[in-house]
């Protein structure tokens, strides 16, 4: 570990290993015979810490040593002698850390002996042993922890045990433990504003300077990378939440219908809602980074509409943590009308204490935005509408228009560079310059390290400008930053993934950061007998990942198809969007699907030609955020395919996909699940609704 080779074993070695096990195999025996004979005796403690002295991973022996130090405190009353028990108790622990000094039952061990705190702490002891255990491995973070949990126990300033950061730092650079500890100890500071801490920007100057005196030091050395992407997190990012995007946006005019003369004519002055015809207007606040406590209180709604049930806003996030950038609240109209009746609805968000971030800061940017709506009553609709009649056709062979000829939005009501973000300080901006000036300087140019971040730095850069005027700036350093990250992808083969998944965000970034170049993918989609919507195509990009959702809020039908997708996620932003195409991607699981569950407008899906079923380990499910497999739900469509006869546990999470599906038209040919016995029978159950499955009229 940590650079150390390992010796070749030995036949000797071996044989030793053979008489351990023995002499394991009948300790482990007897301590469990006494644990579950609650016998707690001198001798039978004393086989539970020979066991300990060998192997201080037996869980057991730790949880049974617990139960007998309890049993036979009760007998004691005598300070003195409780002393003396809970110093044996710590011996036993040290004995046992000098076998394994990264033993997690043994430090967890010493934690609860001290928070039972039946004895003073003699805490020159608890720190003299930390020292002499980081003296051997300073990166030991089971050490750190404890020293955390000491210096809390203790009460001990966060200032003072920066310093000690700063003394491991200055004896070995590559002490990532130390970095990584002076981050939570600086975190904690610039939050309560200690004393010294007040200029964020002071501080972090500072840890600048000293970070880059490790990496010129040891620019291979992974220790400084992480600590100054750390830095460069508190930099890039505005210190309070702020909303960048909205949809309804400021000024738009939905309606429940249209004339197609209008369409054609290009002098359609609204937008066609599809869940209007519904009644539902879904309304989505899209935020710089995870905010909770959304509610009618902190963001409060004026209409003239009446709504059939109360507001309730809902984090759109695949976790559920409560946080999350997006959030959205369904409006459902009661209002019976007849003829033409336009209605308006005003979102004011004002500075709240409710809407708060992870970090802690509370929202501070209040916003006021309107747009309206048009109802037309029940036998009034100017043009009849059917959008499934006939199935929608994905034809990438054909010239795309961009814009077209219909007009049905001005797009520069979309606010992509949007107005509500306030500008950062200039020093944002100065320092990020300046460390990429510096990086640019580095001489080892094929340091995987230096391209990774000079490509970060570039990005958090072209972030700050894109809240500004300055595209054609914008534009180098999303350029720069693409070869950068191209050449990653050869350089470094083995985290090949990880660079494609940001190559994709500066792409995505790059190709909707302004009107000019969004709108070369942009056009109004018109279909016979169906009805104009706003359609976005971003096909063969090589995208891997979705980014910058909160500029496709608006798209009712996006074409992704032909590119290297692994999941979607981040589309459950889109709650306009009505058909999706994801075919001839890398898709191969039902999990990496979960966000299209959150959008209850998606009717046209096509996922033919990707992966599902073909891997019999579904290994998204390790990383998505939330992937179905982990979650336990008793529901009636479990039982509906079982009554069919479908093998439930073959189908566990196509299941929970399509019962929460209601769509209309779907293709999935080309996936290795669609010739599964049983399949196409579980997806008619589930979606009863369902017109078009590839290709074919099933109802």
């Amino acid at each position: 570990m940590h650079g150390r080779p390992r010796r070749p074993a030995k036949p000797e070695d071996d044989e030793a290993s053979a008489a351990k096990a023995a002499k394991l195999r009948d300790l482990q025996a007897q301590v469990l015979h006494n644990h579950h004979s609650r016998t707690y005796t001198k001798e039978a403690l004393g086989l539970s810490f020979n066991l300990l002295e060998i192997n201080p991973e037996a869980y057991t022996a730790w949880n049974y040593r617990k139960l007998a130090f309890q049993h036979n405190l009760r007998e004691l009353s005598d300070p003195e002698a409780i002393k003396s028990a809970v110093d044996d108790e710590l011996r036993v622990v040290e004995v046992a850390l000098r076998q394994n000094p990264k033993s997690y039952g043994a430090w967890y061990h010493r934690k609860w002996l001290l928070n039972q705190k039946l004895a003073p702490v003699d805490f020159k002891r608890e720190f003299g042993l930390l020292d002499k255990l980081l003296k051997v491995d300073a990166r030991n973070f089971h050490g750190w922890n404890y020293r955390r949990f000491l210096a809390r126990f203790l009460g001990v300033p966060d200032e003072e045990e920066l310093k000690y950061t700063m003394d491991k730092i200055s004896d070995n650079f590559s002490n990532y433990s130390a970095w990584h500890n002076r981050s939570i100890l600086l975190s904690n500071l610039l939050m309560q504003q200690s004393k010294g801490f007040e200029s964020k920007q002071k501080i972090l100057s500072e840890e600048f300077e000293l970070v880059i005196q490790a990496l010129f030091t040891d620019p291979s050395d992974q220790s400084g990378w992480f600590y100054h992407l750390w830095l460069l997190a508190q930099t890039s990012t505005p210190e309070k939440p702020q909303l960048i995007a909205s949809w309804p946006s400021n000024g738009v005019k939905l309606s429940s219908s249209f004339v197609r003369e209008k369409v054609e004519q290009n002098t359609l002055s609204s937008i066609w809602c599809y869940s209007l015809q519904e009644r539902i207007v879904p309304i989505v606040l899209y935020f710089d980074e995870p905010v909770k406590g959304l509610n009618p209180s902190s963001v409060k709604l004026k209409s003239d509409l009446v709504f059939a049930k109360d507001i309730h806003w809902r984090p759109l996030s695949v976790t559920d943590s409560g946080y999350s950038n997006c959030w959205t609240t369904q409006l459902e109209i009661a209002n019976e009308c007849n003829g033409l009746h336009q209605f308006s609805v005003e979102v004011i968000i004002p500075c709240s204490d409710d809407i708060v971030s992870r970090s802690g800061s509370h929202y501070n940017f209040p916003v006021d935005f309107s747009f309206s709506i048009e109802l037309i009553g029940c036998g009034d609709t100017a043009e009849d509408i059917d959008l499934f009649r006939d199935p929608i056709s994905w034809d990438c062979s054909e010239p795309f228009h961009p814009h077209g000829i219909y007009n049905s939005i001005s797009f520069d009501q979309l606010k992509i560079s949007s107005e509500l973000v306030q500008e950062d300080s200039t020093w944002h901006l100065e320092r990020l310059s300046d460390e990429i000036e510096l990086f640019r300087e580095l001489p080892d140019e094929n340091s995987k390290f230096v391209k990774l971040t000079l490509a970060r730095l570039l990005r958090a850069c072209a972030a700050i400008k894109s809240r500004g005027r300055s595209l054609a700036e914008r534009k180098g350093y999303c350029e720069e930053a693409l070869g950068l990250l191209n050449d990653l992808i050869h350089l470094d083969p083995s985290h090949k993934r990880y660079y494609e998944d940001e190559r994709s965000l500066v792409l995505m970034d790059q190709l909707t950061c302004n009107m000019e170049t969004f709108m070369k993918h942009c056009s109004v989609k018109v279909q016979p007998n169906s009805a104009p919507m706003n359609h976005v195509q971003l096909c063969r990009l090589s995208l891997t990942r979705i980014g910058f959702a909160e500029r496709l809020l608006w798209v009712q039908v996006l074409d992704l198809s032909h590119n290297s997708l692994r999941s979607v996620e981040g589309l459950e932003a889109c709650q306009q969007l009505v058909c999706l195409n994801v075919s001839n991607n890398q898709i191969s699981s039902f999990t990496a699907l979960e966000s299209l569950t959150k959008i209850k407008s998606l009717k046209v899906l096509d996922l033919s030609f990707n992966e599902i079923g073909a891997h019999s380990i579904d290994t998204t499910r390790y990383i998505c955020s939330s992937p179905f497999s982990h979650k336990v739900e008793a529901c009636e469509a479990f039982e509906e395919c079982q009554q069919k006869n479908i093998n439930v546990e073959d189908y566990w999470e196509a299941i929970l996909f399509f019962k929460s599906a209601n769509l209309a038209q779907l293709d999935i040919k080309g996936n290795a699940v669609a010739n599964k016995e049983n399949f196409r029978t579980l997806v008619m159950t589930l979606i009863p609704n369902l017109k078009w499955l590839d290709g074919e009229c099933v109802h």
